[in-house]
């Protein structure tokens, strides 16, 4: 099986992120995964981003972090793949998977859309977009937002929220018919559990990748780190 991690941040470009984006790149070829999505958080989001530039300057800056792992990917034999992880509100977070750097450019303060209406426009262009630890518990969370009209998935697996929380998020795919992804949520590299998005081929782009997930052609698994 080839392993992919579908939820990662970088130093370069998520703030609470620990790691350079080549180093965390080289993590994962160490623990032998295939593939890795960077999904910095969006501009919106806990983002070293300033608010205060241009929307083009906005996304060069936000670009940074993706392009240095992927350069580092392509030298290593490690693919990766772009995303981003879009922000509303105090702790509701949409994994965005499918657009690119052309799309945002074209798109300008698409950062201040409602939640709503930001998955109709992503999706008007294909993307594929999975609520990244829908039940999570912190001191600035004031409410847990569920959106399930508007998502394709459910991150029912993230490696750094509780068993608790992941079964809830497990339930809520359950009742609602939505797909079931995964995440490491990885900051800082190194951390006591990981997940992998399994697939029984290479993944060439992440439209690939999307496809599978759609066709139900993908398993999502819980490692310790001592299992890798």
């Amino acid at each position: 099986m080839f392993k992919y991690e579908m939820h990662c941040h970088t130093a370069e470009t998520s703030a609470c992120a620990r790691v350079p984006a080549a180093d965390m790149v080289d993590f994962y070829k160490r623990l032998g995964y295939t593939g890795l999505v960077i999904t910095d958080h969006f501009l919106n989001g806990n983002t070293t981003v300033p608010r205060d530039l241009p929307w083009r300057e906005r996304v060069e800056r936000f670009m940074e972090g993706y392009r240095k792992a992927k350069a580092r990917g392509d030298e290593i034999g490690l693919d990766v793949f772009f995303g981003w992880e879009f922000s509303f509100g105090a702790g509701s977070d949409f994994l965005t998977y499918g657009l690119d750097e052309n799309w945002l450019l074209a798109h300008p303060d698409c950062d201040k859309l409602h939640i709503n209406d930001f998955c109709d426009l992503a999706h008007a262009d294909g993307a594929y977009v999975s609520h990244a630890h829908p039940f999570r518990e912190a001191g600035y969370i004031d409410i847990i937002r569920l959106t399930p009209r508007k998502v394709d998935a459910v991150e029912t697996i993230n490696a750094n929220r509780t068993d608790f929380e992941n079964r809830l998020a497990d339930q809520y795919a359950d009742n609602y018919g939505l797909t079931k992804t995964c995440g490491s949520d990885n900051h800082a590299a190194f951390q006591p559990r990981y997940a992998a998005l399994e697939l029984d081929f290479r993944a060439g782009a992440i439209r690939e990748i999307i496809d599978a997930i759609r066709a139900g052609k993908h398993t999502i698994k819980l490692y310790g780190s001592d299992e890798l």
